[in-house]
C-alpha cells in the first residue's frame, strides 16, 4: 500500500513537473532549500500565525459576502439573517470577528518581536518598510470592515473617524463627503466600504504579504542573535554551500509552527463557543444595536486594537494637531531602520538602557489603549495620556542618540543556543 501511494505521489508530481517546470524550484527555494536560522524562539511563530489568521479571514470573509446585503436598510437584518438563519452562519460571523482581533494580537507581537532583534536593520530594511505597509493596509482592512454591521458603534464610529479628514485645511469639507459619498455614513458609504473590504483591500494585502515572504527569503531571516548565517561558515548536512547555521524551513520548522498553528485555533476556539464579545473588546455591546442616527452612544470608541491612536488623538486638544500625532505615530514606524544606530541588532546584546526604554514603550502603548478604551471623561487620564503620547515620540526621535550611547556586549560570530 505505502509504495503505491509513493508511486501514485511520485508520478503526479512528474506530471506537474512536466507542466508547469517552475514550480519545485520555486518550492525548492522558498521551503525545502531555505535555510532559516537553527536557533529561533517562539517569538518567530507569529508570521506564520498571521498568515494562517488571514486565510481564515478571507475564507469566512467569503462565506460572508454570500448573504450580507451592502445597504443601510438592510445590513444589519442581514448580519442577523446570517446569525439567525443561516446554517452555521454564528460560527462564521464569530470565526471572521475574533480572527479579526487575533490577527492584530499576532501582527503586534510580530511587531514586536522586530523590535526586541533588530530585524529592520540592514539589510532588512525593505523587509520592515512592506510589513509596515501590510500593517497600514490591515488597518483600513478592519475599519471598513467594522463599519459593515451597521450597528451604532459601527455608524457612529465610521462618522468620527470619518469626519476626521476635516481637520485638513482647505479641502477638509470635501474630502470627507467624497469619502462618504453623502453628508452622513449612508448607502454610498456602506456599498465603497463594501467593495474596497470585500476585493481591492485584500488583493493589496495579499500583493503586499507575498512581497513581504519574497523580499525576507532574499536576504535571510533574522535571529536572537542578530548574526547574519549567509556570512557565516559554509556546509551542513543537507548541502556542501548551505550556511553552517541553517536548517531547512521545511520540515523542520513547518512542523514546529504546525504545533503553535494547533495551539492558537484551541485559544480560537475556547473564544468563539465561550466569550465571542469578549467583554466587549472584540464586539461591542453597542454594535448589537442597529445604527440610528438621532441617538448617540454613551461612549464612542475604536476597536481595542485602535485605541492606543485614538487615545493620542483625544489627548491633543487641537483637532488637526490630534489628527497629526495620530497618523504620524504610524508614519514614524517606516523610519525605524535610519532612527536605530545601534552597533548590534538585538537587544540580547544590548545594555540595560535599551532594555528599561523598550519595555516602557511596550507599557506606553498598552496604557494608551486603555485610555483611548475609555470614556475620555478624566482630566487627570487625559494629562497621563499626553506625558504617555510625548515618549511614545521621544522614544523614537531620540533613539539615534540613546542607541549611540547605550553599552553593547560582543556579538558572537556564530548563533547560539540559550535555554
Amino acid at each position: 500500500m505505502a509504495n503505491i501511494f509513493t508511486r501514485t505521489a511520485t508520478g503526479a508530481m512528474d506530471w506537474v513537473n512536466a507542466r508547469a517546470p517552475a514550480l519545485m524550484p520555486m518550492y525548492r527555494k522558498h521551503m525545502t532549500e531555505y535555510y532559516a536560522p537553527k536557533n529561533f524562539n517562539i517569538w518567530y511563530i507569529f508570521g506564520v500565525l498571521s498568515m494562517v489568521v488571514l486565510v481564515n479571514q478571507i475564507v469566512t470573509g467569503i462565506f460572508l459576502t454570500m448573504h450580507y446585503k451592502p445597504s443601510a436598510a438592510e445590513a444589519f437584518a442581514s448580519v442577523e439573517y446570517i446569525m439567525r438563519d443561516v446554517e452555521w452562519g454564528w460560527l462564521i460571523r464569530y470565526m471572521h470577528s475574533t480572527g479579526a482581533s487575533i490577527f492584530f494580537i499576532v501582527v503586534y507581537l510580530h511587531m514586536f518581536r522586530g523590535l526586541m532583534y533588530g530585524s529592520y536593520q540592514k539589510p532588512r530594511e525593505l523587509v520592515w518598510i512592506l510589513g509596515m505597509l501590510i500593517y497600514l493596509v490591515l488597518m483600513a482592512e478592519a475599519f471598513m470592515g467594522y463599519v459593515l454591521p451597521w450597528g451604532q458603534m459601527s455608524f457612529w464610529g465610521a462618522k468620527v473617524i470619518i469626519s476626521l479628514f476635516g481637520a485638513v485645511p482647505v479641502i477638509g469639507q470635501g474630502l470627507t463627503e467624497w469619502i462618504m459619498g453623502d453628508y452622513l455614513p449612508s448607502d454610498a458609504t456602506l456599498g465603497r466600504f463594501f467593495a474596497l473590504h470585500v476585493i481591492a483591500l485584500p488583493l493589496v494585502l495579499l500583493l503586499l504579504v507575498v512581497l513581504h515572504l519574497g523580499a525576507l527569503h532574499e536576504v535571510g531571516s533574522n535571529n536572537p542573535d542578530g548574526v547574519e548565517i549567509k556570512k557565516g561558515p559554509k556546509g551542513n548536512r543537507w548541502s556542501p554551500t548551505a550556511p553552517a547555521d541553517g536548517i531547512p524551513f521545511h520540515p523542520y520548522y513547518t512542523v514546529k509552527d504546525t504545533f503553535y498553528v494547533f495551539a492558537m485555533l484551541i485559544i480560537a476556539s475556547f473564544v468563539i463557543f465561550f466569550a465571542p464579545a469578549f467583554g466587549g473588546w472584540f464586539l461591542e455591546h453597542d454594535n448589537f444595536t442597529e445604527a440610528n442616527r438621532l441617538v448617540t452612544p454613551e461612549h464612542i470608541k475604536p476597536v481595542w486594537y485602535y485605541t492606543p491612536f485614538y487615545a493620542m488623538l483625544r489627548v491633543v486638544p487641537d483637532k488637526l494637531g490630534g489628527v497629526l500625532v495620530m497618523f504620524g505615530a504610524i508614519i514614524v514606524l517606516f523610519f525605524l531602520p535610519w532612527l536605530d544606530r545601534a552597533k548590534v541588532k538585538s537587544y540580547r546584546y544590548r545594555g540595560w538602557l535599551s532594555w528599561v526604554l523598550l519595555l516602557a514603550f511596550a507599557f506606553t502603548f498598552v496604557w494608551l489603549g486603555k485610555i483611548g478604551a475609555g470614556p475620555g471623561t478624566d482630566p487627570v487620564e487625559t494629562v497621563i495620556g499626553r506625558f504617555l503620547t510625548a515618549y511614545y515620540f521621544l522614544f523614537f526621535l531620540t533613539m539615534p542618540l540613546w542607541t549611540k550611547l547605550d553599552k553593547t556586549r560582543p556579538v558572537p560570530e556564530r548563533v547560539t543556543t540559550h535555554d
